[in-house]
């Protein structure tokens, strides 16, 4: 039997999805949605190869996962990172097209979960001192894809992603064009 067979590529996946996962300190109850391991699996995946001296050592996260999207319109540097990430999520294909909340529910899945590690790793190599974690990453995706509270959406002035609360007032303005005064539509008096 060999590990390469068609009957262990799947397993083999899970593994390695589940390890990239544990590298960027996903909580347990995460790496079991995407990978659809067994918490026992997870926990002895961890302790076999990220225990010890090769592995270094890692936070190992409890309790529930983000669930306030106040963290990603807190501040301009948060807004402009989670624009980034969601960004990325589109580009390598982690972020589906359109918003739906029965999308949001299949989301997770071995396929995306790589991408959405591709797109993590890229923003992490992007970013100095990165805000969002990876459980925030999952979140801003599984968010961006039900739609409800948050979406993408383009700068009217100049075209940047941006992330926009949906029950906004405000028109969506990247930081550069809502810096700039907006120009005075002058009327020339009536003759």
């Amino acid at each position: 039997m060999r590990i390469s067979d068609d009957r262990y590529s799947r397993d083999r996946q899970r593994f390695d999805v589940a390890l990239r996962f544990i590298r960027h300190e996903a909580r347990t109850h995460t790496i079991r949605t995407w990978t659809g391991l067994s918490d026992d699996r997870i926990r002895k995946l961890y302790r076999s190869y990220m225990c010890g001296p090769q592995g270094g050592s890692l936070t190992r996260h409890r309790g529930k996962s983000p669930q306030q999207i106040g963290f990603f319109t807190r501040s301009g540097r948060a807004r402009q990172e989670a624009a980034l990430l969601a960004s990325l999520c589109r580009l390598v294909g982690a972020m589906p097209e359109s918003q739906a909340p029965e999308l949001a529910r299949a989301l997770p899945s071995l396929g995306r979960g790589e991408l959405l590690c591709q797109a993590y790793e890229a923003y992490r190599g992007l970013v100095l001192e990165p805000l969002i974690s990876f459980e925030h990453a999952v979140f801003l995706l599984t968010s961006l894809v039900r739609g409800d509270e948050l979406t993408l959406a383009g700068c009217p002035d100049c075209g940047a992603s941006l992330i926009v609360d949906r029950w906004s007032l405000r028109a969506p303005r990247c930081a550069m064009c809502a810096a700039q005064p907006e120009p005075l539509e002058i009327t020339p008096p009536p003759e």
